[in-house]
């Protein structure tokens, strides 16, 4: 049976002359054991809730995966494999969630995909805590206590991953916090070949990962042999112990393997890593394996033996028996997991934003919109109970916590408990993968705070979401030069314009209240993407008090000042964006007709029909943008003729008022700029 995913993977690599083949023979016998003995799922029903999630870290071997969902019974038949790293086929070079039925994140990148799996375990934990009840509990209503008679959410998080993962930063980041959150169910094979791209990794890797392991607070087992079955069922079978004990943590497996596996003249060496075997060694190949069967022919004995479709079904009714027993007793309980797991918003949020929206509107006060955000949470929080905060060590400045919200942690006792915040600590790539691990589970709708300066370190974690289209919110503080003494290295220039141009990434810069509460209403709802809240550290005014604005403020891009016959549009975003407000009241007193336009996210106005942006932004008036970021991206509204104010350089230590003249962003610049283009028209 394991044989049989080696001569996939290798005859589906042949045929695609690129891809992988050493990973997927090496760890084969590791798979066969996991998936035929251990892994709970039903391959007519990926998604069902209670499945066993498998995560392929090292996403290089992909075609381990796809033999794995071929022979098991998944909807990914023979050709798929035939076309293996082919246009528009169902297997791609790494796989991708959304494209093979059964893949539950899009690896590739190094050391995501653990990432990805410490957070659908934690996303495990936490709904399990939140959902599972006791029989006694019936009557009372209380959370579980003890052994639970309806362990609706019950099952394990797997992930294979190799060198690479466990030389890249972010293993460290995500592994050090699932032993201190008690991840007991979650499982890791390391796949110990010795080998990576350059050749044998005791050149440059030499670290003794049991003992980093085991000081991150997890279950090791070491030297496991990685062809030996009995050694491989045994380790699993002492793996999912962890889960019955109090203080049960998450383990790490340690596999003994050998690259290539079943290649006589490769097995061993770099030169299978990430090449072709080439025919010759294919019939040695076959030959050592005592494989006598043509390219992509597995027979039927064979076949039958892999094929899980009873089983899955089978576990998947008996899963379903117990959860209509669960839904007679609690039936409220049952109907919220359902709510949650299919990603609907509750009725309550979507009854209640209209009464939130008026009270932000409401407010007069000038505040950060960091502090808006927080206003906004405090309200709608409450409506969201899918929602999981959370920072990096900075909950005091992004300030992601709102009021009632309870602090996910690790007790006096040793014990974690779940809450609806977490404090990430400083690993700001590890939470970003966390979150998406989070919301490729189910149940939660995750979001986590830095400052923005600091979404370089989670940048490919952003840009993994925005690929798998998954609702994730980033909440970025300290947007600007407007955060003052702090300096160059926090001061964002580049980093707005950066993150726009990342597709389906949705970048929000709100100017006030009401468009902070807008922004995260409109990421609560996404349901086809990440969005990104860039939020300013300094108080910003009021712009207006008008909550059916807040319709308009949903298309990214809308009219907040207007005139009759416009000379001059002045655009601004964020904390500028009042700056172009005051510009505009210096320029009628002048005879000077402008408009002003607010663009909290452009992203949003690009989707919006050709109609409306050549009504906001006509072609024949011209145009100045202001925001204290890098200036080039504006020059797609403003054009050529138009102008833009920013900051083509980094930023300097002192008070943000003191930057804001030094770099000439201010209301008499733009009311100079903007008499000059209404001059020239």
């Amino acid at each position: 049976m394991a044989n049989a995913i080696r001569i996939l993977a290798v005859d589906a690599v042949e045929a695609a002359n690129s891809g992988h083949p050493g990973a997927p023979m090496g760890m084969a016998d590791i798979a066969q054991v996991l998936w035929c003995n251990h892994l709970q799922h039903n391959p007519v029903n990926p998604a069902w809730a209670n499945r066993d999630r498998f995560v392929l870290s090292n996403g290089h071997g992909s075609m381990l995966i796809y033999a794995l969902l071929h022979l098991t019974g998944y909807d990914l038949p023979m050709r798929e494999l035939q076309n293996f790293r082919k246009l528009h086929s169902k297997t791609p070079g790494h796989p991708e969630v959304g494209i093979t039925p059964g893949v539950e994140t899009t690896t590739g990148p190094l050391g995501q995909g653990i990432a990805n799996a410490v957070g659908m375990a934690l996303a495990e934990k936490m709904l399990a805590q939140t959902f599972n009840r006791t029989q006694s509990d019936a009557t009372k209503g209380d959370a579980i206590k003890g052994d639970a008679a309806f362990n609706i959410v019950d099952h394990h998080t797997y992930v294979f991953l190799g060198d690479g993962c466990m030389m890249e930063g972010i293993s460290h980041e995500v592994c050090s916090l699932a032993g201190t959150l008690q991840l007991s169910k979650l499982v890791a094979f390391y796949d110990d070949n010795g080998i990576s791209i350059d050749g044998h990794v005791d050149g440059w890797f030499t670290d003794d990962t049991p003992a980093r392991f085991r000081a991150y607070g997890w279950h090791v087992i070491e030297a496991v042999d990685g062809h030996d079955s009995g050694a491989i069922d045994a380790a699993i079978l002492a793996a999912k112990k962890q889960a019955t004990l109090p203080q049960g943590k998450p383990t790490l497996i340690c596999c003994k393997t050998v690259i290539g596996q079943g290649s006589p003249g490769k097995a061993g060496t770099h030169d299978v890593h990430g090449a072709a075997l080439g025919a010759a060694e294919i019939v040695a190949t076959r030959k050592q394996l005592n494989w006598l069967h043509a390219p992509f022919v597995i027979p039927e004995d064979i076949a039958t033996a892999w094929d899980a479709k009873d089983k899955g079904a089978n576990a998947e009714r008996a899963w379903r028996v117990q959860f209509e027993a669960y839904r007679t007793q609690f039936p409220q309980l049952a109907d919220e997991f359902e709510r949650r797991m299919a990603g609907e918003l509750s009725q309550d949020y979507v009854q209640g934003l209209p009464a939130v929206l008026t009270a932000i509107a409401a407010k007069s006060d000038a505040v950060a919109t960091r502090k808006a955000s927080q206003n906004a949470l405090d309200l709608i929080a409450p409506l969201v109970t899918e929602f999981f905060g959370g920072s990096a060590d900075l909950t005091g400045s992004n300030l992601t916590n709102f009021k009632g919200c309870v602090r996910g942690a690790r007790s006096e006792s040793g014990v974690f408990h779940a809450g609806n915040h977490l404090s990430y600590g400083v690993r700001e790539f590890g939470m970003a993968a966390m979150m998406n691990g989070m919301a490729l589970h189910g149940g939660f709708l995750p979001y986590g705070g830095t400052f923005l300066t600091f979404s370089d370190y989670s940048r490919n974690a952003i840009r993994m979401a925005a690929l798998m289209k998954l609702r994730v919110i980033h909440v970025f503080t300290h947007d600007s030069i407007g955060l003052g003494e702090d300096g160059p290295t926090h001061q964002s220039v580049e980093h707005v314009p950066s993150l726009r141009i990342i597709p389906h990434l949705d970048v929000w810069r709100p100017a006030d209240g009401l468009e902070t509460a807008v922004a995260w209403a409109s990421a609560i709802e996404r349901r086809d993407g990440p969005s990104a809240l860039c939020l300013s550290r300094q108080n910003l005014p009021r712009l207006t008090d008008d909550v059916t604005t807040a319709q308009a403020i949903r298309r990214g891009g809308y009219v907040l000042v207007d005139v009759d016959q416009p000379q001059v549009i002045l655009i601004g975003t964020g904390s500028e964006t009042h700056l172009a407000v005051a510009a505009q009241q210096q320029l009628a007193q002048q005879g000077i007709a402008a408009r002003v336009v607010s663009m909290p996210c452009s992203n949003v106005f690009d989707r919006q029909s050709q109609a409306y942006q050549d009504e906001v932004l006509p072609l024949s008036i011209p145009a100045v943008a202001i925001e204290a970021a890098h200036p080039d991206f504006w020059r797609k509204y403003v054009g050529r003729t138009g102008a833009v104010l920013g900051i083509a350089t980094f930023g300097e230590s002192a008070p943000a008022k003191d930057l804001y003249v030094h770099f000439g962003v201010t209301v008499n610049r733009l009311v100079e700029t903007a008499q000059q283009l209404a001059r020239q028209s």
